[in-house]
């Protein structure tokens, strides 16, 4: 008794506790009529202890189920044969339920008062009784409200709604469900039947509803799992994981129906006008956008692909707003911030695509690489696409919303999907122009214009870094103050372009010259400046530079830039060099398209990587990799130069693709001992004598680059002479191979 009193003391009312109290308090032992009294008074008191420890577990009266939802649990019980697991030979498996029928007379006599054969009898009673009253029971309020609405919106059929009706219900009653779990796995031909007596619903009504063509699928709200078995709640998947307590606790819009899963799209921070670096492209999307919208055009689908940060979504708000449309975006995470996989974003964007329909509106899917090459191809296991292909097929060409699906790369998409979007095209990093534009805006009071200008160099610097860091550095300027909040901002935007595989910033101006330089200083086989006045004329030309390394090559292409005013892109073989098949090409076609955008002098460095004699190629993208030079060298309408230390075994045809092939050697005697006498004057030494003459003479292979390794030792070991000049220019020839040949007459 005394641990009896302890369990109803912990888990029931001060009501119950009082009721018992009194019995308890006697003493039976002495008077039997007493004690049978007090036995007699505590079988209803049992009674509603037990339906406490029921309704715990079942939250809400169960009194107050809904008729129709009884009628749901009689027809799993009785037609479906569930009683088999409902009542047992001394007792009910679930005493909530027996109570919610109508049996709770039969919960807990004694073993010998319980009547199997009986139970059954009146459980069938109360089925037939059910089918009588309750056949055209409504459901709850807001349930019925919202189906209604949604019937509304995508065109639900009558069988539609009774099974959205029934999927809702089955995710929100807890009896339902443990009901429904009677029934064992089921495949899917066994849930078409199971909810076909459920619903009294014709089994062809079902089948075709809940088929892959049917609203419900297409819709997203409603869709049979039919891998394998499963309980009948498991092979019901709803459109998301909050959905059924929407459907059924709130008077609800499409919009919040979709919570977590697709969202109405925040305002933009740009404008389309700030994307000028791909305005060809805009030139078609802009209209295409326009026409669509304006006519209710399907099967509209642009694929956006480009690095992290390079502003895609918010050039969909930009088009959005331009456009005058509502902008919904597909979430990648839920409410959570849980990730959410491919196949319920696809889902959901099903479901938007039906809500949205009638609306002005444009859909935005992010990060579709969950979708398309979700996949480990190792592991054989196929991307939510491939599984979904020939539903992706079907709803890019029919959707009803034009949609901007959004990547950060569309290497390993299928060409079979690529080919049916309407355009596809890259958003890169914005030029430098553009660069140096979005630094100002969020950062100009913190930089100085040169430290800006050499940021801007930064050919991965995406707007979204540049944003990111700003913010930050602002927040706690204060503490830092300008020279500190200069140096926080570099690092920060160092770190990042490091973390995200790029070259971090240099702290140097990569296209400053020296600060003695003149083309009469380069010993070349043609008349540099002639050169570039017929360059700056046409504003076009493919010059090939070749001779020894620090002949100053890449130094001349710098200076040209210059003479051009035009932007330096300098790319060398470790830049567009990839271990990936075809990847290469890729390479260097994005680079003399990204030079064409920034009206730049693309300068590509150790070129022989990527133009060797194809004669004696032994592999198939070795000859590839020429092709695409090629290709890319005749279509580039600027300026490039090519530069190599190795001339020999360069392909023939590529060499016959330049204008003009420019032979870069060692310097002149003139030009070497002109060339020390304003280093002496640029360090302050005293003028070199003559006698340092013959030592220059001797330096066979002495370069405009060996000066500028002097002058950077100088920096750490003071040179004090032109003398000691002189011995560091002879240290530089030394380690060259064949450095005892003399470049002059003595």
């Amino acid at each position: 008794m005394a641990r009896f009193e302890a369990n109803v003391g912990e888990h029931f009312s001060n009501e119950v506790m009082a009721t018992l109290a009194p019995c308890m308090a006697r003493k039976p032992r002495h008077d039997t009529t007493r004690h049978v009294a007090t036995a007699r008074m505590m079988v209803p008191i049992k009674r509603r202890i037990i339906m406490a420890r029921r309704r715990a577990r079942y939250p809400g009266n169960a009194i107050d189920t809904d008729p129709v939802i009884r009628l749901w649990l009689l027809r799993i019980l009785i037609a479906l044969g569930g009683h088999r697991e409902f009542v047992r030979s001394h007792g009910f498996n679930n005493d909530a339920l027996a109570e919610i029928l109508g049996l709770g007379h039969w919960i807990d006599p004694s073993p010998n008062d319980f009547d199997l054969k009986a139970v059954q009898g009146e459980l069938r009673q109360l089925h037939q009784k059910a089918e009588k009253q309750w056949a055209k029971a409504p459901l709850p309020a807001f349930l019925c409200s919202n189906v209604r609405r949604l019937s509304e919106l995508v065109g639900l059929s009558p069988t539609d709604c009774r099974i959205l009706e029934f999927a809702v219900s089955i995710q929100n009653e807890r009896l339902l469900d443990d009901t429904a779990d009677w029934l064992g796995q089921l495949s899917s031909v066994k849930v078409f039947h199971a909810l076909s007596v459920i619903l009294d619903l014709p089994e062809p009504e079902i089948r075709a509803s809940l088929s892959a063509q049917g609203i419900l699928a297409r819709s997203g709200l409603v869709s049979v799992d039919r891998s394998g078995t499963s309980t009948l709640r498991g092979k019901l998947d709803l459109l998301s994981d909050g959905f059924a307590d929407l459907m059924a606790t709130s008077e609800a819009d499409p919009i919040s129906l979709l919570r977590g899963t697709v969202s109405a799209a925040g305002a933009g921070q740009l404008r389309v006008e700030d994307y000028g670096h791909i305005s060809p492209s805009l030139e078609i999307l802009r209209p295409y956008l326009r026409h669509a919208t304006t006519t209710g055009r399907r099967g509209v689908n642009i694929f956006l692909h480009g690095a992290p940060g390079t502003g895609k979504s918010q050039l969909a708000r930009a088009l959005a707003d331009e456009l005058g449309c509502e902008l919904f975006e597909v979430a990648s995470e839920d409410a959570d911030g849980d990730p959410v996989n491919g196949e319920r974003r696809l889902r959901a964007f099903r479901a938007a695509q039906s809500f949205f329909a009638q609306r002005r509106a444009l859909i935005a899917f992010d990060e579709v690489e969950d979708v398309f090459n979700d996949g480990d191809s190792f592991f054989g296991r196929k991307s939510t696409a491939q599984v979904r292909k020939a539903w992706i097929n079907r709803m890019l060409e029919e959707n009803p919303v034009p949609t901007l699906w959004l990547s950060n790369s569309i290497r390993g998409l299928d060409p079979a999907f690529i080919r049916r979007f309407d355009m596809v095209f890259e958003l890169p990093v914005p030029p430098k122009q553009q660069r140096e534009r979005i630094l100002r805006d969020n950062c100009g009071d913190l930089l100085d214009a040169g430290t800006l200008s050499r940021i801007a160099d930064a050919e991965d610097l995406a707007p979204a870094v540049v944003a990111k860091a700003a913010s930050v550095v602002r927040s706690i300027r204060d503490e830092l103050g300008q020279a500190g909040a200069a140096v926080a901002f570099e690092r920060l935007i160092s770190n990042t372009l490091e973390a995200q595989g790029y070259r971090p910033l240099l702290q140097h101006d990569p296209s400053r010259l020296p600060a003695i330089y003149n083309p009469i200083f380069i010993h070349a086989d043609a008349d540099l400046s002639a050169v570039a006045t017929g360059i700056i004329n046409a504003r076009a030309g493919r010059l090939c530079l070749y001779g020894p390394p620090g002949t100053g090559k890449t130094a001349y292409g710098r200076w040209l830039a210059q003479q051009l005013d035009a932007p330096l892109l300098v790319k060398r073989a470790s830049d567009l060099m990839s271990p990936y098949v075809g990847e290469n090409e890729q390479n260097i076609a994005r680079a003399f398209r990204q030079a064409a955008q920034d009206g730049a002098l693309l300068l590509i460095d150790e070129v022989d990587s990527f133009l060797q004699d194809r004669r004696g190629a032994q592999r198939g993208w070795e000859v590839s990799l020429v092709n695409e030079m090629l290709i890319q060298m005749e279509s580039f309408p600027g300026v490039f130069i090519a530069s190599t230390n190795l001339m020999d075994g360069l392909d023939q045809a590529a060499l016959r693709r330049f204008d003009l092939k420019v032979k870069f050697d060692f310097l002149r005697p003139e030009q070497a001992w002109e060339l020390l006498r304003r280093h002496c004057v640029q360090l302050d030494l005293p003028t070199p004598q003559p006698d340092l003459l013959s030592r220059v003479m001797r330096l066979g292979q002495l370069t405009p680059g060996d000066f500028a390794a002097a002058l950077r030792q100088h920096r750490f070991r003071p040179l004090e002479s032109p003398s000691a000049l002189v011995s560091a220019l002879e240290a530089e020839c030394m380690v060259k191979d064949g450095a005892k040949r003399s470049i002059g007459f003595l």
